[in-house]
């Protein structure tokens, strides 16, 4: 680890004013992100005394091999600004809060000519409301299927709906009256748009105006002495009623508010916030964080930063109600204001219901932050443990923070890829997980068939593509600028900011400003196999000179650990944490690999009558196939009705008709392109 004094810049170099910094180690990744009033005493903060700092700090600052700072106008922009690179960089460093489950939302696609309402989790999408997140699935499903009597719309996937458009008949619940069915045109797309509108009311809190609609409906419907429609919106009623007694009243006044509660030890805390909207408990979502050397003002500060920063401005309650007001809440409660964009009232409740409803929210954090303790001891220590074991048995100088594992895989030399995973800390990083297309390691067989395979070629390629990236990317890096630049940006186009500090620009994408895809090389590369693929591995990483990176080999036969150069492999007694963590990261390539084998080999299994014809390529294939339906209808098509496909020309659809008519008009039957055999 490096010496902080090496890179400490000078105290008069360091601006007093507000701003944002970044550390980053000696590959130029950013490890952490910070904020600061005064740019001047917070870094100064991490050059004093390393025995008086944080453990967890100490340990990054003497990761850390330079710092740069970027000074910005107001405390706002510079939460703003910090909370943009959080995203961007993920910091090693940087508090990192892990919801305890992923959570589910009911989403309703407005974005579609169709709207849908259907379960959803993950990234939000454009052009879709989302009410939630609910505890679980079959929560939604239930509360769905109750509003889908009064509000009839369409839930079915796009599969679904394409086949009962086509068929002209609907699906069971267009038959039970749960869907409008738009698919076969009982309504059109306006009226079936104004029931998913209304269905989004009604999920905002806005639910006694349905409900009275209905009533006065049906008391209509019953003075004309039509009793079996005024039956069905009785029914509608008592459907409505039931969904408004799953969500708890807690407000009488249609409270709009997030309540928020901590639990916490001297490791990590537990945080639960409850969604009030329109008075009612719409759901509840939790997380687990490191507390490292933040105190809870700073820790709630961070949690505010991670719920609302890529929120959509209707996502911002009026209240969030925390239970103890983060740094710097005045700068925290204009932010959040910007993003709502009408005041937000950021306060800890004191009395009334408001207060209680905290109270079960905290009660709900300390159970979570006790089911998290009986796991987290047995976690944290067999993942330092693994680490610790493979550093003493495979004699490294540091422990393996970050580990990449490759594996090959192909079905009789066909498709052959590879993969690449990362494990950091020892635990899978997906998002530095990378795919091989091999070429060069498979040998032709007689007649043109294919041929086999030599794994340790292609191994040897995939080592090679891989590292003769990362020698790229570093060669790149040392062009260091060393001197203080100054130089002016624009953030969200009217913000100024000053940058200084030395600043290595080879892993970072000047466009994107994203790490590069290889820019940072491993502790310790393990190869799916035994010392056959190791030796070849190693003889990659000769040839490209880098003589620093530790190598292994993983044999499934006995699960024997290979070191190049010894004639005898290593064995881990079966409870060794460190074999499991081996196997683990084993297992994930493998899987991997076999993924990415499956979807190239599916698609290379049949081809179509399309390929082959000069100037037809992937895109212009599919515009033809959605024009005409199939290879049927557009070999009966003329070349005329062929040009009003975008992308095709006169002289291209000349061809293509051509093409298609060679054989009298014959069916170009497809192909197995591994066998040659005719498919049905």
């Amino acid at each position: 680890m490096a010496d902080p004094s090496t890179y400490r810049p000078k105290p008069g170099e360091i601006p007093t004013d507000p701003g944002v910094y970044r550390f980053r180690d000696k590959d130029g990744r950013v490890i952490y992100v910070g904020k600061a009033k005064s740019l001047r005493p917070r870094l100064s903060s991490y050059f004093q005394d390393i025995a008086a700092l944080h453990p967890r700090t100490a340990t990054m600052v003497r990761t850390g091999a330079s710092v740069e700072w970027t000074v910005v106008r107001t405390e706002v922009e510079a939460l703003q600004l910090e909370y943009s690179w959080i995203k961007e960089y993920d910091p090693r460093f940087n508090v990192k809060y892990r919801d305890d489950k992923s959570y589910p939302y009911l989403a309703v696609t407005l974005g579609d000519e169709f709207p849908r309402a259907q379960v959803m989790r993950g990234a939000k999408r454009k052009g879709t409301r989302y009410f939630g997140p609910f505890s679980h699935a079959w929560a939604i499903r239930e509360t769905l299927d109750l509003l889908l009597r009064p509000f009839p719309m369409r839930t079915c996937s796009s599969g679904v709906f394409k086949r009962a458009t086509a068929s002209g008949r609907p699906c069971l619940l267009g038959y039970i009256d749960k869907c409008s069915a738009p698919c076969v045109g009982r309504v059109s797309p306006e009226e079936h748009r104004a029931i998913a509108e209304d269905f989004c009311d009604f999920m905002t809190g806005n639910t006694t105006k349905f409900v009275k609609r209905i009533e006065q409906r049906m008391r209509q419907a019953s003075s004309e002495l039509e009793f079996e429609l005024a039956a069905r919106l009785r029914d509608d009623i008592g459907a409505l009623n039931k969904a408004l007694e799953k969500s708890a009243v807690v407000f009488g006044d249609a409270t709009d508010a997030d309540v928020f509660a901590l639990a916490d030890d001297e490791l990590e805390a537990a945080v639960q916030v409850f969604h009030v909207r329109g008075g009612r408990i719409r759901g509840q979502r939790g997380w687990v964080v490191e507390k490292e050397s933040e105190d809870v003002p700073d820790l709630v500060s961070h949690l505010l930063l991670q719920v609302y920063g890529d929120q959509t401005p209707d996502a911002v309650p009026r209240e969030v109600l925390v239970p103890v007001l983060p740094s710097e809440d005045d700068v925290v409660q204009v932010w959040l204001s910007g993003l709502r964009g009408s005041q937000v009232d950021l306060r800890i409740p004191q009395r009334g219901d408001k207060r209680a409803l905290m109270e079960t929210v905290q009660r709900n954090a300390e159970q979570s932050l006790a089911r998290h303790k009986v796991t987290r001891a047995g976690d944290l220590t067999a993942r330092s443990l693994a680490l610790q074991e493979l550093q003493d048995t495979l004699d490294l100088p540091e422990a393996p923070l970050r580990i990449e594992c490759f594996d090959v895989s192909h079905v009789q030399g066909t498709n052959v890829v590879a993969s690449m995973v990362v494990f950091e800390d020892g635990l899978p990083r997906k998002s530095e997980y990378r795919r091989f297309i091999v070429r060069s390691a498979l040998t032709p067989g007689p007649d043109g068939l294919p041929g086999s395979v030599d794994d340790t070629a292609a191994m040897h390629e995939v080592l090679t593509r891989r590292f003769q990236r990362y020698l790229d990317e570093r060669d790149r890096a040392t062009d260091v600028e060393m001197d203080d630049a100054e130089h002016h940006e624009s953030l969200d186009g009217d913000l100024e900011v000053e940058e200084h500090g030395r600043r290595a620009s080879g892993p970072i994408d000047e466009e994107t400003g994203r790490p590069r895809k290889f820019a940072y090389p491993p502790n310790l590369v393990v190869v799916d196999g035994g010392l056959p693929q190791v030796n070849a591995a190693r003889a990659a990483l000769s040839e490209l000179g880098i003589d620093d990176v530790a190598l292994v080999g993983l044999a499934k036969r006995l699960e024997e650990v290979w070191v190049p150069g010894q004639d005898f492999p290593v064995i881990l007694p079966r409870t060794s944490e460190g074999l499991y963590l081996l196997q683990r990261v084993r297992d994930e390539a493998h899987r991997f690999a076999i993924t990415f084998h499956r979807q190239r080999r599916s698609k290379a299994m049949t081809t179509s009558a399309l390929d082959g014809i000069p100037g037809l390529g992937v895109t212009r294939q599919k515009a033809l196939l959605k024009h005409f339906g199939s290879v049927k209808r557009l070999r009966s098509a003329t070349a005329p009705e062929i040009e009003e496909v975008p992308g095709i020309g006169a002289s291209l659809a000349a061809v293509v008709v051509e093409r298609l008519h060679q054989e009298g008009g014959a069916t170009v039957p497809a192909v197995n392109l591994t066998t040659g055999e005719v498919l049905d």
